[in-house]
Protein backbone atom coordinates (compact mmCIF):
# COMPACT_ATOMS: atom_id res chain seq x y z
CA UNK A 1 0.00 0.00 0.00
CA UNK A 2 1.27 3.41 -0.80
CA UNK A 3 -1.27 5.58 0.75
CA UNK A 4 -2.49 7.15 -2.58
CA UNK A 5 -5.97 8.78 -2.88
CA UNK A 6 -8.56 6.24 -4.10
CA UNK A 7 -11.40 7.84 -3.43
CA UNK A 8 -13.21 11.85 -2.67
CA UNK A 9 -16.69 11.96 -1.12
CA UNK A 10 -18.53 15.33 -0.57
CA UNK A 11 -21.89 15.59 0.88
CA UNK A 12 -24.21 18.34 2.64
CA UNK A 13 -25.28 18.76 5.64
CA UNK A 14 -27.75 21.27 7.39
CA UNK A 15 -26.64 21.81 11.20
CA UNK A 16 -28.87 24.45 12.71
CA UNK A 17 -27.51 27.02 15.33
CA UNK A 18 -28.61 26.66 18.84
CA UNK A 19 -32.04 27.76 19.40
CA UNK A 20 -30.51 30.89 21.53
CA UNK A 21 -29.05 32.34 18.84
CA UNK A 22 -30.83 31.22 15.86
CA UNK A 23 -33.05 34.05 15.31
CA UNK A 24 -30.12 36.42 15.65
CA UNK A 25 -28.25 34.71 12.87
CA UNK A 26 -31.36 34.66 10.76
CA UNK A 27 -31.67 38.60 11.18
CA UNK A 28 -27.58 39.14 10.17
CA UNK A 29 -28.25 36.96 7.38
CA UNK A 30 -25.66 34.58 8.53
CA UNK A 31 -27.97 31.61 9.10
CA UNK A 32 -26.96 30.11 5.79
CA UNK A 33 -23.69 29.41 7.49
CA UNK A 34 -25.88 26.11 8.73
CA UNK A 35 -24.61 25.01 5.41
CA UNK A 36 -21.68 22.34 5.59
CA UNK A 37 -20.14 20.53 2.77
CA UNK A 38 -18.20 17.30 4.72
CA UNK A 39 -15.22 16.03 2.83
CA UNK A 40 -13.83 12.45 3.34
CA UNK A 41 -10.67 11.36 1.34
CA UNK A 42 -10.12 7.71 1.25
CA UNK A 43 -6.67 5.95 0.58
CA UNK A 44 -5.38 2.63 -0.43
CA UNK A 45 -4.18 2.14 2.92
CA UNK A 46 -7.19 2.21 4.50
CA UNK A 47 -6.74 5.94 6.04
CA UNK A 48 -9.46 8.29 5.32
CA UNK A 49 -9.41 11.88 6.18
CA UNK A 50 -12.03 14.65 6.83
CA UNK A 51 -12.66 18.33 6.24
CA UNK A 52 -15.44 20.47 6.07
CA UNK A 53 -16.55 23.97 4.47
CA UNK A 54 -18.83 26.81 5.91
CA UNK A 55 -20.58 26.69 2.52
CA UNK A 56 -21.50 30.54 2.41
CA UNK A 57 -18.88 31.41 4.86
CA UNK A 58 -15.23 29.81 4.52
CA UNK A 59 -12.48 31.37 2.41
CA UNK A 60 -12.56 28.75 -0.38
CA UNK A 61 -15.45 25.93 -1.42
CA UNK A 62 -14.08 22.33 -3.31
CA UNK A 63 -14.81 22.94 -6.65
CA UNK A 64 -12.74 19.96 -8.14
CA UNK A 65 -11.04 16.74 -6.58
CA UNK A 66 -10.65 14.41 -9.24
CA UNK A 67 -7.06 15.42 -10.64
CA UNK A 68 -6.05 14.50 -6.50
CA UNK A 69 -6.99 10.87 -7.16
CA UNK A 70 -4.21 8.44 -7.33
CA UNK A 71 -1.86 10.96 -5.76
CA UNK A 72 -0.27 10.77 -2.16
CA UNK A 73 -1.92 13.57 0.49
CA UNK A 74 1.08 15.09 1.18
CA UNK A 75 1.57 15.69 -2.78
CA UNK A 76 -1.37 18.70 -2.59
CA UNK A 77 -2.53 19.16 0.96
CA UNK A 78 -0.60 23.01 0.49
CA UNK A 79 -2.02 23.76 -2.75
CA UNK A 80 -5.02 26.31 -0.85
CA UNK A 81 -7.09 26.55 -4.67
CA UNK A 82 -8.38 22.86 -3.38
CA UNK A 83 -10.48 24.34 -1.30
CA UNK A 84 -10.99 24.29 2.64
CA UNK A 85 -12.49 20.97 3.19
CA UNK A 86 -10.08 19.14 0.85
CA UNK A 87 -7.40 20.68 2.16
CA UNK A 88 -8.36 20.19 5.84
CA UNK A 89 -8.89 16.56 4.75
CA UNK A 90 -5.58 16.07 2.95
CA UNK A 91 -3.63 17.33 6.06
CA UNK A 92 -5.34 14.47 8.36
CA UNK A 93 -5.37 11.93 6.08
CA UNK A 94 -1.56 12.29 5.60
CA UNK A 95 -1.08 13.15 9.27
CA UNK A 96 -2.91 10.09 10.01
CA UNK A 97 -0.55 7.82 7.05
CA UNK A 98 2.65 9.69 8.97
CA UNK A 99 1.26 8.78 11.84
CA UNK A 100 1.55 12.14 13.50
CA UNK A 101 -0.29 15.18 14.44
CA UNK A 102 -0.80 17.16 11.68
CA UNK A 103 1.11 19.77 13.73
CA UNK A 104 3.70 17.89 13.14
CA UNK A 105 3.35 18.40 9.43
CA UNK A 106 3.19 22.00 9.80
CA UNK A 107 6.43 22.92 11.79
CA UNK A 108 7.94 22.60 14.93
CA UNK A 109 5.61 22.90 18.70
CA UNK A 110 5.70 26.34 20.28
CA UNK A 111 2.71 25.46 22.52
CA UNK A 112 0.26 22.72 24.27
CA UNK A 113 -2.40 24.90 25.29
CA UNK A 114 -3.76 27.60 22.24
CA UNK A 115 -5.81 30.38 23.65
CA UNK A 116 -9.28 30.39 22.10
CA UNK A 117 -12.05 32.84 22.20
CA UNK A 118 -15.86 32.44 22.15
CA UNK A 119 -17.79 34.38 19.30
CA UNK A 120 -20.73 35.75 19.03
CA UNK A 121 -22.55 37.77 15.70
CA UNK A 122 -24.28 41.56 16.71
CA UNK A 123 -27.16 40.83 19.42
CA UNK A 124 -28.92 42.91 21.28
CA UNK A 125 -27.26 43.53 24.98
CA UNK A 126 -29.45 41.31 26.74
CA UNK A 127 -28.43 38.18 24.24
CA UNK A 128 -24.97 39.52 24.86
CA UNK A 129 -25.28 39.44 28.42
CA UNK A 130 -26.95 35.41 27.81
CA UNK A 131 -23.81 34.29 25.95
CA UNK A 132 -21.48 35.81 28.20
CA UNK A 133 -22.57 33.28 30.87
CA UNK A 134 -22.37 30.68 28.14
CA UNK A 135 -18.92 31.39 27.61
CA UNK A 136 -17.56 31.23 31.05
CA UNK A 137 -19.61 28.49 32.10
CA UNK A 138 -18.30 26.25 29.07
CA UNK A 139 -14.53 27.69 30.05
CA UNK A 140 -14.15 31.11 28.43
CA UNK A 141 -11.91 33.87 29.71
CA UNK A 142 -12.31 35.65 26.31
CA UNK A 143 -15.12 36.52 24.05
CA UNK A 144 -15.43 38.28 20.65
CA UNK A 145 -18.30 40.43 19.87
CA UNK A 146 -19.76 42.57 17.29
CA UNK A 147 -19.95 46.12 17.86
CA UNK A 148 -22.82 47.89 15.84
CA UNK A 149 -24.56 51.18 15.19
CA UNK A 150 -27.92 49.74 14.98
CA UNK A 151 -27.41 48.34 18.67
CA UNK A 152 -26.27 50.19 22.02
CA UNK A 153 -23.18 48.96 22.27
CA UNK A 154 -22.08 50.63 25.98
CA UNK A 155 -25.48 48.81 27.27
CA UNK A 156 -23.81 45.65 26.20
CA UNK A 157 -20.49 45.65 27.10
CA UNK A 158 -21.68 47.02 30.34
CA UNK A 159 -24.10 44.12 30.64
CA UNK A 160 -20.94 41.64 29.80
CA UNK A 161 -18.60 43.44 32.25
CA UNK A 162 -21.07 43.08 34.81
CA UNK A 163 -21.87 39.30 34.09
CA UNK A 164 -18.38 38.09 33.88
CA UNK A 165 -15.61 37.30 36.39
CA UNK A 166 -12.23 39.97 36.67
CA UNK A 167 -10.44 38.60 34.29
CA UNK A 168 -12.26 38.05 31.24
CA UNK A 169 -11.93 39.78 28.31
CA UNK A 170 -13.69 41.49 25.63
CA UNK A 171 -12.80 42.07 22.07
CA UNK A 172 -14.95 44.16 19.89
CA UNK A 173 -14.83 43.76 16.19
CA UNK A 174 -16.35 46.86 14.10
CA UNK A 175 -15.98 45.68 11.15
CA UNK A 176 -15.49 49.46 10.25
CA UNK A 177 -18.80 50.77 10.92
CA UNK A 178 -17.07 53.70 12.59
CA UNK A 179 -16.00 54.92 9.41
CA UNK A 180 -13.40 57.59 10.40
CA UNK A 181 -10.82 58.31 13.04
CA UNK A 182 -12.74 61.32 14.10
CA UNK A 183 -15.82 59.31 14.78
CA UNK A 184 -14.37 56.33 15.99
CA UNK A 185 -11.43 58.09 18.94
CA UNK A 186 -14.01 59.56 21.55
CA UNK A 187 -15.71 56.43 21.22
CA UNK A 188 -13.52 53.91 21.95
CA UNK A 189 -11.44 56.07 24.54
CA UNK A 190 -14.91 56.58 26.32
CA UNK A 191 -14.65 52.47 26.16
CA UNK A 192 -11.88 51.55 27.05
CA UNK A 193 -11.58 54.33 30.20
CA UNK A 194 -15.15 52.84 31.12
CA UNK A 195 -14.92 49.44 30.79
CA UNK A 196 -11.35 47.92 31.50
CA UNK A 197 -12.11 44.17 30.03
CA UNK A 198 -11.57 45.52 26.09
CA UNK A 199 -8.27 44.73 25.03
CA UNK A 200 -8.83 44.47 21.56
CA UNK A 201 -10.80 46.90 19.08
CA UNK A 202 -10.92 44.99 15.48
CA UNK A 203 -11.44 47.10 12.49
CA UNK A 204 -12.66 50.58 13.93
CA UNK A 205 -12.28 52.09 10.55
CA UNK A 206 -11.92 50.43 7.00
CA UNK A 207 -8.60 48.68 6.93
CA UNK A 208 -7.40 50.68 3.66
CA UNK A 209 -7.67 53.84 5.65
CA UNK A 210 -3.92 53.61 6.36
CA UNK A 211 -3.20 57.52 7.80
CA UNK A 212 -6.75 57.40 10.01
CA UNK A 213 -5.56 54.11 11.38
CA UNK A 214 -1.98 55.29 11.95
CA UNK A 215 -3.51 58.85 14.04
CA UNK A 216 -6.27 56.42 15.92
CA UNK A 217 -3.68 54.17 17.02
CA UNK A 218 -1.69 56.88 18.80
CA UNK A 219 -4.80 58.25 20.15
CA UNK A 220 -5.89 54.95 22.29
CA UNK A 221 -4.10 52.61 25.03
CA UNK A 222 -6.47 49.43 23.74
CA UNK A 223 -4.77 47.49 20.82
CA UNK A 224 -6.00 47.42 17.24
CA UNK A 225 -6.44 44.52 15.14
CA UNK A 226 -6.55 44.60 10.95
CA UNK A 227 -7.00 41.53 8.61
CA UNK A 228 -3.56 40.43 7.46
CA UNK A 229 -2.83 41.93 3.88
CA UNK A 230 -5.26 44.62 3.79
CA UNK A 231 -1.92 47.34 3.94
CA UNK A 232 1.00 45.89 3.29
CA UNK A 233 3.13 44.75 6.29
CA UNK A 234 5.59 46.91 5.02
CA UNK A 235 3.84 49.68 4.53
CA UNK A 236 2.43 49.62 8.02
CA UNK A 237 5.69 49.27 9.47
CA UNK A 238 7.29 52.30 7.24
CA UNK A 239 4.17 54.49 8.61
CA UNK A 240 5.02 53.81 11.52
CA UNK A 241 2.23 51.18 12.57
CA UNK A 242 -1.02 51.14 11.74
CA UNK A 243 -1.95 48.43 14.30
CA UNK A 244 -0.69 45.96 16.74
CA UNK A 245 -1.72 42.97 15.81
CA UNK A 246 -3.51 40.87 13.22
CA UNK A 247 -6.41 39.02 12.25
CA UNK A 248 -5.42 35.63 9.98
CA UNK A 249 -7.70 33.39 7.76
CA UNK A 250 -7.39 31.65 4.54
CA UNK A 251 -5.71 28.47 3.67
CA UNK A 252 -3.05 26.66 5.56
CA UNK A 253 -0.19 27.89 3.06
CA UNK A 254 -1.57 31.28 3.34
CA UNK A 255 -1.55 31.01 7.16
CA UNK A 256 1.48 30.08 7.93
CA UNK A 257 3.13 32.74 5.52
CA UNK A 258 1.32 35.39 7.08
CA UNK A 259 2.18 33.79 10.12
CA UNK A 260 5.95 33.55 9.87
CA UNK A 261 5.91 37.02 9.06
CA UNK A 262 3.96 37.81 12.04
CA UNK A 263 6.71 36.44 14.03
CA UNK A 264 9.46 38.66 12.09
CA UNK A 265 7.71 41.60 13.13
CA UNK A 266 6.98 39.91 16.70
CA UNK A 267 3.09 41.08 15.92
CA UNK A 268 0.37 39.12 17.48
CA UNK A 269 -2.52 37.72 15.49
CA UNK A 270 -5.52 35.66 15.95
CA UNK A 271 -7.12 33.32 13.65
CA UNK A 272 -10.56 33.91 12.39
CA UNK A 273 -11.61 30.17 10.69
CA UNK A 274 -15.37 29.96 11.21
CA UNK A 275 -16.15 26.54 11.48
CA UNK A 276 -17.74 23.64 13.52
CA UNK A 277 -15.21 21.06 15.45
CA UNK A 278 -13.07 20.01 12.30
CA UNK A 279 -12.16 23.24 11.72
CA UNK A 280 -11.57 24.53 15.45
CA UNK A 281 -9.08 21.28 15.44
CA UNK A 282 -7.12 22.53 12.59
CA UNK A 283 -7.00 25.99 14.02
CA UNK A 284 -5.49 24.15 17.20
CA UNK A 285 -2.35 22.77 14.88
CA UNK A 286 -2.00 26.01 13.13
CA UNK A 287 -1.55 27.67 16.52
CA UNK A 288 1.19 25.44 18.30
CA UNK A 289 3.24 26.16 15.56
CA UNK A 290 3.27 29.90 15.05
CA UNK A 291 4.78 31.69 17.50
CA UNK A 292 2.59 34.86 17.51
CA UNK A 293 -0.85 33.12 17.83
CA UNK A 294 -0.66 34.82 20.74
CA UNK A 295 -4.18 36.35 20.60
CA UNK A 296 -7.44 33.93 21.24
CA UNK A 297 -8.31 32.06 18.63
CA UNK A 298 -12.07 32.42 16.37
CA UNK A 299 -14.43 29.74 15.62
CA UNK A 300 -17.98 29.46 16.37
CA UNK A 301 -18.13 25.68 16.55
CA UNK A 302 -20.06 26.36 20.14
CA UNK A 303 -22.90 28.11 18.20
CA UNK A 304 -23.72 24.88 16.49
CA UNK A 305 -26.37 22.00 17.42
CA UNK A 306 -23.93 20.09 17.00
CA UNK A 307 -19.95 20.18 17.17
CA UNK A 308 -19.77 16.78 14.78
CA UNK A 309 -17.07 15.25 16.91
CA UNK A 310 -17.73 12.57 19.09
CA UNK A 311 -16.41 14.70 21.89
CA UNK A 312 -16.06 18.62 22.28
CA UNK A 313 -13.01 20.02 22.26
CA UNK A 314 -12.80 21.47 25.77
CA UNK A 315 -11.94 24.23 26.87
CA UNK A 316 -10.16 24.94 30.48
CA UNK A 317 -9.11 28.36 31.11
CA UNK A 318 -9.52 29.68 27.44
CA UNK A 319 -7.39 27.50 25.85
CA UNK A 320 -7.82 24.45 24.15
CA UNK A 321 -5.73 21.54 24.38
CA UNK A 322 -3.83 20.52 20.78
CA UNK A 323 -4.90 17.22 20.03
CA UNK A 324 -1.95 14.36 20.11
CA UNK A 325 -3.46 11.59 17.85
CA UNK A 326 -2.42 11.46 14.19
CA UNK A 327 -3.73 13.70 11.95
CA UNK A 328 -6.56 16.36 12.99
CA UNK A 329 -6.82 14.20 16.10
CA UNK A 330 -10.43 14.00 16.83
CA UNK A 331 -12.85 11.96 15.39
CA UNK A 332 -16.07 11.98 13.54
CA UNK A 333 -19.46 11.49 15.21
CA UNK A 334 -21.22 9.54 11.99
CA UNK A 335 -24.42 9.58 13.91
CA UNK A 336 -24.60 12.60 13.99
CA UNK A 337 -22.98 13.45 10.40
CA UNK A 338 -26.52 11.13 8.85
CA UNK A 339 -29.08 13.00 11.45
CA UNK A 340 -28.05 16.36 9.22
CA UNK A 341 -27.47 14.66 5.95
CA UNK A 342 -29.20 16.73 3.68
CA UNK A 343 -29.65 16.68 -0.35
CA UNK A 344 -30.08 20.27 -0.54
CA UNK A 345 -29.60 22.75 2.63
CA UNK A 346 -33.08 25.47 2.70
CA UNK A 347 -32.25 28.92 3.96
CA UNK A 348 -35.47 29.99 3.08
CA UNK A 349 -37.43 32.41 5.68
CA UNK A 350 -40.77 34.07 6.42
CA UNK A 351 -40.87 37.74 5.08
CA UNK A 352 -39.56 40.12 8.22
CA UNK A 353 -38.54 43.87 8.60
CA UNK A 354 -35.87 44.93 11.11
CA UNK A 355 -36.47 47.91 12.78
CA UNK A 356 -33.86 50.36 13.97
CA UNK A 357 -34.57 52.67 16.43
CA UNK A 358 -32.51 55.27 17.15
CA UNK A 359 -31.78 57.87 20.26
CA UNK A 360 -33.58 60.62 19.34
CA UNK A 361 -36.79 58.51 18.27
CA UNK A 362 -36.43 58.34 14.40
CA UNK A 363 -37.35 54.46 13.25
CA UNK A 364 -35.53 52.82 10.35
CA UNK A 365 -37.41 49.55 8.59
CA UNK A 366 -34.93 47.38 6.53
CA UNK A 367 -35.55 44.14 4.64
CA UNK A 368 -32.00 42.95 4.63
CA UNK A 369 -28.85 42.78 6.76
CA UNK A 370 -27.05 44.09 3.31
CA UNK A 371 -29.33 47.06 3.44
CA UNK A 372 -28.25 47.71 6.65
CA UNK A 373 -24.32 47.57 6.60
CA UNK A 374 -24.60 50.23 3.15
CA UNK A 375 -27.20 52.29 5.06
CA UNK A 376 -24.81 52.87 8.24
CA UNK A 377 -21.64 52.53 6.42
CA UNK A 378 -22.27 55.20 4.09
CA UNK A 379 -22.83 57.48 7.15
CA UNK A 380 -26.83 58.03 6.51
CA UNK A 381 -27.12 58.02 10.33
CA UNK A 382 -24.70 58.86 13.25
CA UNK A 383 -22.68 55.76 13.96
CA UNK A 384 -21.22 57.20 17.34
CA UNK A 385 -24.04 57.71 19.89
CA UNK A 386 -25.34 55.33 22.81
CA UNK A 387 -29.43 54.01 22.91
CA UNK A 388 -30.03 52.20 19.74
CA UNK A 389 -32.44 49.26 19.59
CA UNK A 390 -33.01 46.32 17.08
CA UNK A 391 -35.83 44.70 16.60
CA UNK A 392 -37.85 41.82 14.48
CA UNK A 393 -40.96 42.50 12.63
CA UNK A 394 -42.68 39.33 11.47
CA UNK A 395 -44.88 39.65 8.75
CA UNK A 396 -48.44 39.53 10.13
CA UNK A 397 -50.10 38.95 6.70
CA UNK A 398 -51.08 42.39 7.00
CA UNK A 399 -51.73 45.12 3.67
CA UNK A 400 -49.97 47.68 6.17
CA UNK A 401 -46.91 45.39 6.59
CA UNK A 402 -47.14 44.74 2.89
CA UNK A 403 -46.75 48.52 2.10
CA UNK A 404 -44.24 48.71 4.45
CA UNK A 405 -42.28 45.90 3.37
CA UNK A 406 -42.12 46.65 -0.50
CA UNK A 407 -41.14 50.17 0.22
CA UNK A 408 -38.42 48.87 2.36
CA UNK A 409 -37.30 46.84 -0.16
CA UNK A 410 -36.97 49.71 -2.65
CA UNK A 411 -35.18 52.08 -0.04
CA UNK A 412 -34.72 52.06 3.80
CA UNK A 413 -37.70 53.44 5.02
CA UNK A 414 -37.28 56.62 7.97
CA UNK A 415 -40.03 57.80 9.79
CA UNK A 416 -40.29 59.50 13.61
CA UNK A 417 -43.90 57.57 13.90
Amino acid sequence: MTGKITDVARFTLQVPFVERVREEMERAGIHTWSELEITRVTTDAGIVGWGETIQNYTWGRVNDHQHIIGRSPFETMWDDSLGAGLQMALFDAAGKLAEVPVYRLLGTKCRDWCAISFWDHDMSPEKYETEARTAVDLGYTCMKIKTRPWFDVYETIRRISDATPEHFRIDADWNAFLNNASNAIPVLRELETTFPKIKIFEDPIPRDDASGNRFMRTQIKSAIAHHYGVIGPREGIEMGGVCDGWVLGGGVSQIMKQGTTADALRMPFFLQMVGAGPTTALSLHLSAVLKQAQWPTITCHELYEHHLLTERISVIGGHARVPESPGLGVEMNNEILEKYRVDKADHNLSRRLTKVTRPSGVKIYFTNSGQKWTFFGNGNQPVDDWGCKTELIEDDGSTDFDNLYARANDAPVITDE
